[in-house]
């Protein structure tokens, strides 16, 4: 009987100036050499600060390229920028046009669909919804053709974030919006996915691995293959770990297998803050003394640019975003 072994990874939030991150990703990717599976997609939040950084995309992107196996990349918020809920603040990165097409010409797609082992596979940018920029209804329609054309194939679902917590009439919450697929997009999403035999919704963004099904309809996060986010700054809903997720697809079903690479080791998401920080502290020192000898001295308290980026801590709801790290857990 035919298979087909997908791995999916998630967050891994690479950075050239992050080693703790990029060495979990070299544990990720020598386990996917081991292991050989068919296809990896990477859901998401590849980078840091894509906007701002485009160089950690096209090094991500070849780190990537040495993997033994094809993938497919969708998008996340550190990508390509965030979107707007109804009831949360403005997004103080929203996802622009310009963004997209940045992360385009690196990876090529930010959607897709393929058919393997009698299944359908559709991959969303789940960052685009909700914003009202041409390609939301572009993408809309794209993905009505491609429902329309299943021939009765169970489906499965990869996007960036999951389209609900529990349930898809889950309220919006100020506190949690920008954690799922986004109202009014996601009420058009879930009735859409109506139409076709769906069997499985496979996400991340949350940094939490869980496993859940509602109705018919089984639900994977993936955790983030870079670090993992303190109770104090996110609640606990899943399993605070990072991993990845491998599934084998047959005619007549799935399995999952939740797994963590060897090597893999639970960097925290404030030791990557407290070292960013550090390490801006001790330029401003640096610049600082350079600036008084020229007799140039600034107020580096109000923030200076260095290679178009402002070093200024930004407030993200319970996000944090820390000087020249571009971090913004999900909440």
């Amino acid at each position: 009987m035919p298979d087909f072994r997908l791995t999916q990874i998630s967050d891994p939030h690479v950075a050239r100036r992050q080693p703790k991150l990029i060495e979990n990703f070299h544990r990720v990717s020598e386990y996917i050499n081991a292991k050989r599976p068919d296809l990896v997609v990477n859901s998401g939040d590849l980078v840091l600060d894509g906007p701002a950084r485009r160089d950690d995309l096209e090094f991500v992107k070849t780190l990537h390229d040495a993997l033994p196996v094809a993938c497919r990349y969708l998008p996340g918020n550190h990508d390509i920028g965030d979107n707007p809920t109804q009831v949360g603040p403005p997004p103080s990165q929203p996802v622009t046009e310009q963004s997209q097409q940045a992360f385009l010409s690196i990876f090529g797609e930010d959607r897709w669909r393929f058919d393997a082992a009698g299944w359908c596979f559709i991959g969303l940018n789940s960052l685009v919804m909700n914003t009202g920029l041409a390609s939301e209804a572009e993408q809309f329609d794209w993905l009505a053709s491609q429902l329309s054309s299943t021939n009765g194939k169970p489906v499965v679902l990869f996007l960036h974030k999951p389209l609900y917590l529990n349930s898809p009439d889950d309220p919006e919450l100020v506190a949690t919006s920008i954690r799922y697929v986004p109202m009014p997009a996601r009420s058009h999403l879930v009735e859409m996915l109506r139409a076709v035999d769906l069997r499985l919704v496979a996400s991340g963004h949350i940094h939490q691995r869980r496993d859940f099904t509602f109705g018919h309809i089984r639900h994977i996060w993936a955790p983030s293959a870079g670090f993992i986010i303190s109770d104090a700054r996110q609640e606990v809903i899943g399993i605070k770990e990072v991993g990845l997720v491998e599934y084998r697809f047959q005619p007549n079903g799935f399995e999952v297998r939740h797994v963590r690479a060897p090597g893999q080791i639970d960097v925290h998401l404030d030791t990557l803050i407290d070292m960013a920080s550090k390490g801006w502290q001790a330029l401003s020192v640096i610049v600082r003394r350079a600036l008084t000898l020229r007799g140039q001295h600034q107020r580096l308290d109000r923030g200076l640019p260095f290679g178009g980026v402002q070093h200024t801590w930004v407030p993200l709801g319970d996000r944090a975003v820390g000087p020249s790290t571009g971090f913004g857990a999900p909440s």
